[in-house]
């Protein structure tokens, strides 16, 4: 048997023995609407929040649950990747909100009023939050989801409105003779108000300049108009995973169509509190 070397006095200690290298990834700047997956769960979501080592994804179903931020913990498009915030950016003029409005100095999202707008899906929902969610928080107005609307009246009578409880309602293809029309001829209230776009789906309602497109799809009648779109489109993705793309690339009003953003603007500004 050989003997183990023995370290003698006079032998050197290696003070720069170094330690294993981390892995290294890409870094992928934490923007609202990036579609992300964590690793150590699988979870996959919309990131709606970033900051103090903490992110906050929405799920098909519109929960949200916050993780840690660690090296590695996340996937983007399949990569495994380092999240970091948004670089700061210094304004030279007053800023604007997505929306367009003058954004405001930095203060707390106001304790959520009486005022309700109603949307009829989560993608009308993340849409809205998108554009409108600065202007929204500043005015305590809460975004919820009816997930159809051929119960519209009963939600309505269940809501309560009146003095101080406004309530607004955004309804797809709300158009002449359509069954959202007589859905929204069946509330008369004053403290309510139904407002919709023209378009078969919220999808429509994102400029297709957006998707580097010309137009949205023709979709033949009597075929579900989400999947219809992604077949014509050429898409492998399911409709939550190609709307997430669509939702990332939606920076500013001016992505999207004026009927949506007239018809959201005038919810607005029929259930914020009159200024103080």
């Amino acid at each position: 048997m050989e003997a183990v070397p023995r370290w003698r006095a006079e032998e050197p200690i290696d003070l720069q023995r170094r330690r294993p290298r981390m892995p290294e990834h890409p870094t992928v700047v934490a923007e609202p609407g990036l579609d992300v997956v964590h690793r150590p769960t699988g979870e996959r979501g919309t990131l709606v929040r970033f900051g103090r080592g903490l992110v906050a994804l929405r799920n098909d179903e519109g929960r949200e649950r916050t993780y840690h931020v660690v090296r590695g913990g996340f996937e983007v498009d399949g990569r495994v990747v380092d999240l970091r915030p948004p670089p700061a950016r210094r304004p030279t003029a007053p800023e604007v909100t997505a929306s367009g409005s003058v954004a405001n100095a930095p203060t707390r999202a106001r304790v959520a009023r009486a005022s309700r707008i109603l949307v009829e899906g989560l993608h009308d929902a993340e849409l809205v939050e998108r554009i409108w969610g600065d202007d929204l928080r500043a005015d305590g107005i809460a975004v919820e989801v009816l997930h159809g609307a051929d119960d519209l009246a009963a939600v309505v009578e269940a809501f309560g409105p009146g003095e101080g409880r406004r309530l607004g309602i955004l309804l797809d293809h709300l158009v002449e003779g359509s069954k959202e029309q007589r859905i929204a001829a069946s509330v008369r209230h004053p403290a309510v108000l139904v407002t919709g776009h023209p378009y078969v789906d919220v999808w429509q309602a994102v400029r297709p300049r957006v998707l580097g497109s010309d137009a949205w799809p023709e979709v033949p009648m009597g075929t579900p108009w989400k999947e219809g779109v992604i077949e014509r489109l050429g898409i492998r993705a399911d409709p939550s995973a190609f709307w997430r793309q669509v939702l990332g690339r939606v920076r500013t009003y001016a992505d999207l169509e004026p009927g949506l953003v007239g018809a959201v603007e005038q919810l607005i500004d029929f259930v914020a509190p009159p200024p103080e």
